[in-house]
């Protein structure tokens, strides 16, 4: 793995980890409901790691757990659509950990050619979508009062999400 390739890679564990400790920190206030956001963070952060040797564990590990988040964020449709999006991205964790999971590729996360492309470019486009549309809406909201990000912890939710949204994205394009 070439020197921009690991910074690269250990940045995008960083951002991931610190959304997911956000919404780790608001899991009380929400009743609960930001934990599914905290556990795509940090699951984020693991399969982005590039460990290298000795990590045969990830694949199937972060498979069982996103299956179990997936089966909730279906659970949770009954109380509306937006959840819909949480389906979406714990398939999506699924798929490339089992992509991740066959040996060929980058060292932190999907491999080259280890997934389907139908399936990966269909991902692709929800996230590069997801992307395109949360950061205008953030924008859009920042600039309103112009305070920006900090002014509003909704407007802080809004970011973790754009910064996980990416983050999904980035790692599909090494698939």
């Amino acid at each position: 793995m070439s020197l921009s390739a690991s910074v690269s890679s250990w940045l995008l564990v960083l951002l991931c980890a610190v959304s997911g400790a956000y919404c780790l920190g608001r899991v009380r206030r929400s009743g609960g409901a930001a934990g599914g956001e905290a556990l795509m963070g940090f699951g984020m952060a693991v399969m982005a790691a590039p460990l290298g040797i000795g990590d045969g564990w990830r694949a199937p590990v972060l498979g069982a757990v996103f299956c179990g988040a997936a089966l909730h964020a279906v659970w949770l449709l009954r109380d509306g659509a937006h959840h819909a999006h949480h389906v979406v991205g714990s398939l999506a964790m699924v798929y490339m950990a089992l992509g991740s999971g066959s040996g060929s590729g980058h060292e932190g996360h999907g491999g080259h050619g280890a997934g389907l492309p139908l399936v990966t470019g269909t991902l692709l486009v929800y996230y590069a979508g997801y992307v395109l549309l949360g950061g205008a809406r953030l924008a859009t909201a920042g600039g309103r009062d112009g305070q920006g990000v900090h002014g509003d912890p909704a407007e802080v939710i809004r970011a973790c999400r754009l910064a996980m949204g990416t983050g999904m994205l980035a790692m599909l394009l090494t698939m």
